[in-house]
Formats: structure tokens, sequence, C-alpha cells
């Protein structure tokens, strides 16, 4: 007997109401539905009686019910019968990866915060042995409560009858063609994945890397790229073959809020007009209203005789001519005091007078660049964020990327920051704040050359954290400075270098 055709209005479970058809392709119809239970949309997809995988989709989609990470779309409900098998899952809002860059590429640490999140949930779904396979800039969307939703793990891959021998290298460069797509604008894959993007130009065979394409596209996420997607440009660094390992290279990024920062209140609370949105009232701070004129108590104040008032003034008048001649004759004896001790200690009073924390005999040299310093890697350790070292301001700083051990997972030996002072001066003691790190080897270096080998230590200092300071015997002259990790402080669960601020003082 054949199955009901599945039309518009048709009711699934007795609680699924199909509205509107979405796409539909291969056998398979994707539904915007409605919840009557819950009273909220949902996704469905039907299935054709003769559909050919319906067995694996509803096996994949139960397996992703069962994850827990957030920004994984929640599957609802999975059933294959002989009646309506289905699949239902949430119905998200909010604008795609793809729509985001359709008219260029996004600022590169908000298109890193979202693939980073991409990352990290589909590092959870790989625990589970459930991987996406289709990533492309229509999967990920940043959603209208502004979090971050991955859509379609595991039931697409099915749907398009995609397999892999290697699904966690598959993720991983889908997770470094989204983080291309969001630094560029361009799809380095097939043009019927890109969803309208243009393809990444080529070069030499292969694809450019995102600097080539896209002028200030960081050097660490240029590398980071280039170790999931591009194994022709990775310059001798470490792949990067699973998502974990891709979210764990872009763990350091800053990410977007979930949630808009909530706005203070004023101290003073300002007349707002009551209005009721989404079931909140906002309703205007209650405030006293007189009742109306014929229901108020009059009450009579008798004004104070004339006389009495005028005795008030004067008894006031008086106190104040008294304070005033007090406070006089204070200060005359404070200032007769000064004057006769002057240069002699009070006793049982301390000494204002400053102590000096710059050696005798020096200046401060101001820096004219900074720059990450990674000669073993990319050469450009965060090289963005090197200026805030040197800003002044402790508010701002410099990292490392972040690291599973202290010796850089054996990757290399060290990393850095590199000053170039301009010209070579007489270096004696540099002041540097390693901020909340704990633990490490620093070496600070002065030399005329920015080789790693051509620059002498001056001091090395174990356990760096908050301020320390790099004094030589005798001034060290170079023109460059070089604050050098050979061994990486703790930070957060993790390991990196940390630089809120330095400075950099030579003899006169």
């Amino acid at each position: 007997m054949s199955s009901p055709a599945v039309e518009p209005g048709t009711k699934l479970a007795e609680r699924f109401r199909l509205e509107d058809r979405v796409h539909e392709s291969g056998g398979a119809t994707l539904w915007k539905a409605i919840d009557e239970v819950l009273a909220r949309p949902v996704a469905v997809h039907t299935f054709d009686p003769d559909f050919p995988r319906l067995n694996e989709v509803v096996t994949a989609a139960r397996v992703a019910s069962r994850l827990t990470d957030p920004r994984l779309t929640q599957v609802f409900d999975a059933t294959e019968d002989d009646g309506h098998s289905y699949v239902v899952s949430e119905w998200v809002s909010g604008e795609s990866f793809g729509d985001m860059i359709a008219g260029g590429p996004l600022d590169p640490e908000r298109a890193a915060a979202m693939v980073a999140e991409a990352a990290e949930a589909l590092a959870h779904a790989h625990e589970a042995n459930l991987a996406h396979l289709c990533l492309t800039p229509d999967h990920l969307v940043w959603t209208a409560g502004s979090t971050v939703k991955l859509l379609g793990l595991g039931v697409d891959a099915v749907l398009d009858d995609v397999t892999s021998d290697d699904p966690a290298r598959d993720d991983a460069e889908g997770l470094g063609r989204l983080l291309y797509a969001g630094l560029t604008g361009h799809w380095p894959g097939d043009e019927r994945d890109g969803g309208g993007l243009p393809v990444a130009p080529m070069g030499d065979g292969h694809f450019c890397t995102p600097r080539q394409v896209t002028a200030g596209v960081p050097g660490y996420l240029d590398a980071i790229v280039c170790r999931a997607l591009l194994p022709e440009t990775r310059r001798g660094l470490e792949p990067l073959t699973t998502p974990a390992e891709v979210a764990e290279a872009l763990a350091s990024v800053s990410r977007p809020s979930p949630l808009p920062m909530p706005t203070p209140m004023p101290m003073t609370a300002l007349p707002v007009a009551a209005s009721r949105s989404e079931g909140i009232d906002t309703a205007a701070p209650h405030r006293h209203t007189p009742p109306p004129q014929h229901h108020q108590t009059q009450h009579q104040h008798r004004p104070m005789p004339r006389q009495a008032g005028g005795m008030v003034n004067k008894v006031a008048m008086t106190v104040v001519v008294l304070l005033v001649m007090v406070a006089v004759g204070l200060g005359a004896w404070t200032l007769g005091r000064s004057i006769g001790n002057a240069g002699t200690p009070v006793p049982g009073e301390e000494s204002t007078t400053p102590t000096p924390t710059a050696a005798a005999g020096t200046r401060e040299v101001k820096p004219s660049s900074v720059t990450g310093f990674d000669p073993l890697g990319d050469n450009e350790e965060r090289g963005e964020l090197a200026v805030n070292a040197t800003d002044g301001r402790e508010s701002t700083d410099w990292h490392s990327e972040s690291y599973d051990s202290a010796d850089f997972g054996r990757l290399k030996t060290g990393v850095g920051l590199l000053l170039d002072m301009g010209e070579s001066v007489p270096v004696k003691q540099v002041t540097v704040n390693f901020g909340s790190t704990s633990g490490g080897t620093v070496e600070l270096r002065v030399g005329d050359s920015p080789q790693l080998d051509d620059l002498s230590v001056l001091q090395k200092l174990n356990g760096v954290s908050g301020k320390k300071t790099f004094t030589a015997e005798a001034p060290k002259k170079g023109r460059y400075v070089l604050v050098w990790f050979t061994k990486l402080p703790t930070y957060q669960g993790k390991y990196r270098g940390q630089v809120l601020d330095m400075k950099v003082l030579a003899t006169k």
C-alpha cells in the first residue's frame, strides 16, 4: 500500500504540522513546520518511500540527538516507519556565514572566532564518531540570539551521499576552507559549494594563501589555514588533521559575546514610557502621585516669626566667622613650622620623596618598531599584537600562540618579542611586565642583528610572573632587544608567553 502524500498541512506524530517547503532534492524534502505542543517552529526532513539511505539518515540523526554541544543543531525526533519517515530538528534563525562574507571578507578576528566555535563543536561530535563532511559557508550561522550554530551534522552527509576514508582530516580541511573564506571573501574549493563566493585565485598549481589574496590577514591565521588546507604552502609547519587540532590552534582567538552586554543603569532614573515587549514589562519607575484635590488633606505650616529668623541668622554668621579665624590661624602656624623645619624630617612622619626605580644615569629609549619573533616557524608569532607591549598600557598585551606544553610541543626551541630601537644603544636595564603568567624561562638578548644567533644573552630569568627587571652589569650595545621565551609559562590551563608592557633603559 502506498504512503499518503506529504503536503502542507500534514501533521506528523499528531504534533508537527508541515507549513512551507524549503528545499527538495533526491527524494528528501526540508520543511519549515510548527511544533503545536510547544508552539515553536522546527525543521522537518521527510523522505520518499523509495529514498535509498533512509536507515542511514535516521541513524545519523539519532546519534546527533545525543550530542550536548549547544553550537550543534539539536535533533528532537527521528522516525523510520512504513508511513511517514522524518527527522525533526531545531529551526535556526540568523545570518549564514556565506551571507556575512558575500560583500567581502570579515574582520580577521571575527572570522576566526566563528570558525573556532565550529571547530570546538565538531571536535565534540568526532568524539562520538560523527563527522560533518559537508562544511560550506551556509552551514555556519550567526543566530538571532547572537550565538554560533553549525547546521547539518551527520544528516547532510547522508543526504548528499558523501563518505570519507579519513573524516577527521576532511572536516579539518573543511574548517580551513571556512576560515579562508572568512579572511578573503573567496572560496578555496568547488564553486558549487561556495554559495556564490568567487573561487580563490590559483598560483603554481594551488590556491594562493589568504595573505596573498587579502592584505592585512594576520600571519598566525594565514599559517593556520595553510596547516589545515594548503599542504604546498606549510613551510615545514605541522599539519592540522583533526577538528580538535584546528580548535587548539584557534584557542587564543577572542570570542564574540553570546549576548549584547547590558547597558549600565543610570544613577538617576529618567522617565520611561510604559510598554510591553515580548512579555517583559518595562514600565516607568513608580512615582508617588498625589490623589485628586478633593481627597487631599490640607496641612497648615506656621511661618517662623521674623525675629526668630533674624536671631538664627546672627548665630550662624558668628559661627562662620569663628571657623574662618581658626582656619587662618592654623594655616599661618603650619606655614611657619614648615619654613622653620625646611629640609629637616619631622619625627613620626614618613618622607614622601619618590624612590627612583630606574638605574642611575639612564634614559628611556622608545623602539621604532616591535614584532613577534618566531624564526623557527612563520616568523610572525602574533605580530599583530606586538605594538601592545610598548604602548604604555597594561590593559593591552602581546601574547604568543597557545601550546599544549611548555616546550612548544617540541616544534621549536623558542618564541619571542623583538624590539628594533632604530639605532645601536647601550642597553643597561629592561623592565618587562609578564602579567598573570606563572613559570617559564625567558632570556633577554641584545645585538645589532635581528638573527637569533647574533643576539647575546644579557640575562636569563626563571619563573616569570608579574613585573621583572633585567639589568646588565655593564651596558650592552645593540639595536635589537629580544624577549626570548625558551620555556613557556602557564596561562589558563595552556602554555603561552605574554608581555603587558616593557621599557628599555640605556646609559646617557
